[in-house]
């Protein structure tokens, strides 16, 4: 091999270590689709501080979310503004949007690229509080304020829009992927993943002062979307959802306690159980809450069980009333009015109705046994001296009585005995 070919053999290995450098580079991406809720932030904080770890180039986050809880926005906002690694949210698919919390969740990011046919806005609060609406303009007014702060020192630590941020919080403006651009709302419009690539490399961006250039045109991508538990817990972690599984867990249990061996309410009340306490993790549930809805079953079986006229029932729904408002500990994870107020009544009735069938299972005839033959009435068959001989039901008894019976006498019976039946004649 003469000099020309070691020289041409040694660009060729020189560029091809190059570009197996850059293709060593990784760039994990998330998925948001759907509403923010405390298993979105769960996984994107949990995602990102392990990208961090890791050591990879860039975060990708490809988004499309109509809104969600303020209180897991805030969540995630902290962990992008702390991340010591590029992270770049990519509002995707065509169609898609970045509403409410998403642009929160944009504007905390490094740098933010939509897909055509996409849009970004509506932040005003009142999206973001969980379906709860608020009694007063000042509170309202106090909750918007608060996250226009906010969104404007977003604007300012990552060179956006502050402005039109403004606007999207107090008059829910919404613009297209192109009105972003030309505002400067977000940074790149990308047909896709490799479009977008290939415009973020040679990017430079800054980390808390120090220059990161991004390498990612060639770069791994790794996709990371939530695993079976993320999206089971996604789907139950609704608080009106977690508020029935709860009462059904105790229902359940009440049931099988009342009738062991029945299986089916043990059953379906230890799922419900378990899948509680699996949404516990994610909701944050008060203490006193639940011990006010114990308290509130406790009454109510006591009812069923030791009458009081209705004193236990209207405290049981009262601690039931109260621990199902103060269920769980964020302000803006609540049940709904419209489930708690339902429930209540359904569960203070049905063991009302338990009590009144206790009361009448305590009053009515026994019908069963040797005392269920009182009352019954039979003939007499023939004299056995002091007793006599009757038949009851078809059955034959040695039977007393206080007066003389006659054979074929009508009878009826008014104690017993042993074996013995005392009969008295009817007319």
């Amino acid at each position: 091999m003469n000099y020309r070919d070691k020289f041409f053999v040694s660009i060729f290995l020189w560029l091809l270590g190059i570009n197996a450098l850059q293709a060593g580079n990784e760039v994990v991406v998330l998925t948001i689709d759907g509403a923010i809720t405390p298993v979105t932030a769960r996984y994107l904080i949990t995602s990102v501080n392990k990208a961090v770890e890791n050591g990879v180039e860039a975060i990708i986050i490809c988004m499309d979310t109509p809104g969600g809880l303020m209180s897991s926005t805030l969540d995630i906002d902290k962990t992008l503004l702390a991340a010591t690694l590029p992270v770049i949210v990519y509002i995707s698919p065509s169609g898609g949007r970045a509403a409410s919390a998403g642009v929160f969740i944009s504007y905390a990011a490094h740098l933010v690229a939509m897909a055509p046919s996409t849009n970004i806005g509506s932040a005003h609060p009142v999206n973001m509080l969980g379906g709860k609406q608020d009694s007063t303009a000042v509170l309202m007014e106090k909750v918007t304020n608060d996250a226009v702060a906010h969104i404007k020192g977003l604007a300012r630590q990552r060179e956006r829009n502050e402005n039109w941020a403004e606007d999207a919080v107090r008059n829910s403006v919404n613009i297209t992927e192109e009105e972003a651009l030309q505002q400067n709302v977000i940074n790149y419009i990308a047909t896709d993943l490799p479009d977008l690539l290939e415009q973020l490399d040679g990017e430079i961006i800054d980390l808390d002062g120090s220059q990161k250039v991004l390498n990612v045109k060639h770069a791994v991508i790794i996709y990371h979307p939530m695993n079976w538990r993320y999206k089971i817990l996604n789907k139950i972690a609704d608080p009106n959802i977690a508020y029935f599984l709860m009462m059904g867990a105790m229902l359940g249990l009440f049931f099988e306690l009342r009738s062991p061996g029945a299986l089916f309410p043990g059953i379906l009340g230890g799922i419900c159980l378990i899948l509680f306490l699996f949404v516990t993790q994610v909701l944050h549930v008060t203490t006193a809450g639940v011990l006010l809805i114990v308290l509130a079953i406790l009454f109510f079986v006591l009812e069923a069980y030791t009458p009081t006229f209705g004193f236990l029932t209207i405290g049981g729904v009262i601690a039931m009333l109260l621990g199902s408002l103060m269920l769980f500990q964020s302000p803006d994870v609540n049940v709904s009015l419209s489930v708690i107020l339902p429930a209540v009544l359904i569960f203070g009735s049905l063991f009302v109705l338990i009590a009144i069938m206790g009361l009448k299972a305590q009053t009515r005839k026994v019908v069963t046994g040797e005392k269920g033959l009182i009352g019954e009435h039979g003939i007499v068959l023939r004299s056995l001296g002091e007793e006599w001989q009757v038949r009851v039901h078809g059955e034959i008894w040695r039977a007393t009585s206080d007066t003389i019976l006659n054979k074929d006498d009508t009878i009826e019976v008014v104690d017993i005995a042993g074996m013995v039946v005392k009969v008295r004649k009817i007319s």
